[in-house]
């Protein structure tokens, strides 16, 4: 079953709940901002995708974070730490097709090839 992680309100989520559910696709959702995350899920996710793709220095999260947790950003250690403590600071969504195969954001023509 296809996990898919992210924030309940964010409109590239949105899009991806309605595409699952259009296609009846079952899916679990794990919301990391009311949820959290663990440090062993980031580990796997950083497995497949590199910390400046992971990590959405476009967010409103990371404009309001201080220069030193910015410059944290880039060391995979500290990533993970404010990751864990800031979960909106993580890009999304992140698929997890419980299959080793991951995908992050949100490109309709990659994910139906993965599903």
């Amino acid at each position: 079953m296809i996990t898919i992680y992210g924030i309940k309100n964010c409109d590239t989520m949105q899009k991806a709940f309605k595409w699952l559910d259009s296609k009846k696709i079952k899916y679990t959702f794990h919301d990391y901002r009311e949820a959290g995350i663990d440090k062993a899920t980031i580990e796997v996710w950083l497995q497949h995708f590199p910390v400046d793709k992971l990590v959405n220095i476009r967010s409103t999260t990371y404009r309001e974070l201080s220069a030193d947790e910015k410059a944290r950003v880039t060391d995979k250690t500290g990533a993970i730490e404010l990751m864990m403590k800031y979960p909106t600071l993580i890009k999304r969504p992140i698929w997890d097709f419980g299959n080793g195969k991951f995908f992050l954001g949100w490109d309709e023509e990659k994910v139906t090839e993965l599903v």
